[in-house]
């Protein structure tokens, strides 16, 4: 891989291939065509090996591969991208999760419909947008309250009243909370990095990135 892409620093097996396109490209270092979700930020987890599975037409914001040649792929300009592997590579997903998704249990879902347990699981958190960066209203921050996040240590108040939302942060906590214990990701904000990441908080219309895993 190169430059066009951002290799997911995690210990995961050498046959499992992850990580995140930049502006430069990508999409042509893998392996084969990516078959993509209609991703609707909701909690909907399709499964590669599906019949029903209908590349661009399969609405779910979660994607789930099993066999060598399965390439998992969710798409994001802001939205945090998270990426999953069973430790012994027999198991790999792709989750799209917006704050809105993440807030309903995307996660959650994702994590249930895998065949691993979560403490044999892997996680790497891609590019998304940083907390200092993502303002939000009282609406998001209750939305998480209500699902139970906590939101003390993941909202702060900025001087408009409004809130700073730790996504990377919300994302963490909920997987630890399923037991997933090992994530990893290095927090890169996409909204700071322009000649690097789409932004669509920054740059409104805007193209978007490709998270992807699958095992080689």
């Amino acid at each position: 891989m190169s430059e066009a892409c951002v290799i997911a620093d995690w210990p995961a097996p050498k046959s499992i291939v992850a990580g995140t396109t930049t502006r430069q490209g990508g999409v042509a270092e893998l392996p084969a065509a990516p078959r993509f979700l209609q991703q609707v930020h909701g909690v909907r987890v399709a499964q590669l090996d599906d019949p029903a599975f209908v590349p661009g037409q399969t609405e779910a914001d979660a994607v789930i591969g099993r066999q060598s040649g399965d390439i998992c792929v969710v798409q994001t300009a802001d939205c945090l991208p998270v990426l999953l592997c069973a430790a012994d590579g027999s198991e790999f997903a792709a989750v799209h999760a917006g704050w809105r998704g993440l807030a309903a249990g995307v996660l959650d879902a994702t994590l249930a419909r895998m065949s691993a347990q979560t403490a044999d699981l892997l996680a790497w958190l891609g590019p998304a947008i940083g907390q200092a960066r993502f303002e939000v209203g009282d609406e998001v921050r209750e939305a998480f309250a209500a699902a139970g996040f906590a939101c003390q240590d993941r909202f702060a108040r900025n001087h408009r009243g409004r809130w700073q939302a730790d996504l990377f942060g919300l994302a963490s906590d909920r997987l630890q909370a399923c037991g997933v214990a090992a994530v990893h990701g290095r927090r890169d904000c996409t909204f700071d990095q322009p000649d690097r990441y789409y932004s669509y908080r920054r740059d409104g219309a805007t193209g978007r990135l490709l998270s992807f895993v699958y095992c080689a």
